[in-house]
């Protein structure tokens, strides 16, 4: 995908060319999301986290493997978008400092929890005491650092381009990406936000992952209908 944003001319952001290292950052991409949807599930998270000894370390390795996705996907927005600002951010020293800042705190959070049996999303031991539950909920908020800082780097890239001229889909899949920047933010408050509010949990987790999904689904079906129509128009002129 290369668009960007209102900084380059309107053939260039209106028909995206393919990066050198497109094929290979999606293999990245692919493979990281593919390691994350396998140990979401019981059976091959299990497996894993007894061969790493039963103590739940296959659920710090899921962690860590939903980093380098969401950096890997940020990098393709940010160069598809033009958004120089937000590649600055993400590979400057201050992106550098926060992903070691939200990996210390992934690590520390996770070695104070009684993390003894394996259990896939923490279940059991959420389940093993106030102390343990308190602590799994400001494991998932570390574990949501990360990604939000890449989402809201990426967040005024994409409000250029809801106030572009690019095609509709592009544009509303950039609102949904920035929308999904704002609830995943929110989603950082979960373990401060009191039960009688216990739905706003719900809320802003499922808003931040369906409109970022959805979001990038609309921009790689820009991309396809921009290449479709540019295969279609030399054949039309023939």
């Amino acid at each position: 995908m290369d668009y960007a944003g209102g900084l380059r001319s309107r053939r260039d952001r209106s028909h995206p060319e393919c990066d050198p290292g497109e094929n290979r950052s999606l293999f990245f991409v692919y493979a990281f999301m593919t390691a994350a949807i396998l140990l979401s599930i019981d059976a091959p998270y299990l497996a894993v986290d007894m061969v790493l000894g039963g103590i739940n370390v296959a659920n710090l390795l899921l962690r860590f493997i939903i980093f380098g996705t969401v950096f890997a996907l940020g990098l393709r927005i940010a160069r598809g978008f033009g958004a120089d600002d937000a590649l600055r951010l993400l590979t400057g020293r201050p992106g550098i400092a926060f992903a070691a800042a939200a990996s210390v705190a992934v690590v520390v959070v996770f070695l104070m929890m009684d993390t003894v049996g394996s259990s896939a999303g923490l279940i059991a031991v959420y389940d093993k005491d106030a102390y343990n539950a308190a602590l799994v909920e400001i494991y998932g908020a570390a574990g949501r650092l990360y990604p939000a800082y890449i989402t809201l780097a990426l967040f005024p890239a994409m409000v250029r381009t809801v106030r572009s001229s690019l095609p509709g889909l592009v544009r509303l899949g950039a609102a949904l990406l920035a929308l999904g920047s704002v609830a995943i933010t929110l989603s950082l408050l979960s373990p401060v936000i009191p039960e009688s509010l216990a739905y706003l949990r719900f809320i802003f987790s499922y808003t931040a992952i369906l409109s970022l999904v959805v979001g990038l689904a609309l921009i790689w079906l820009s991309k396809i209908a921009a290449l479709k129509s540019r295969t279609v128009r030399p054949r039309l002129a023939e």
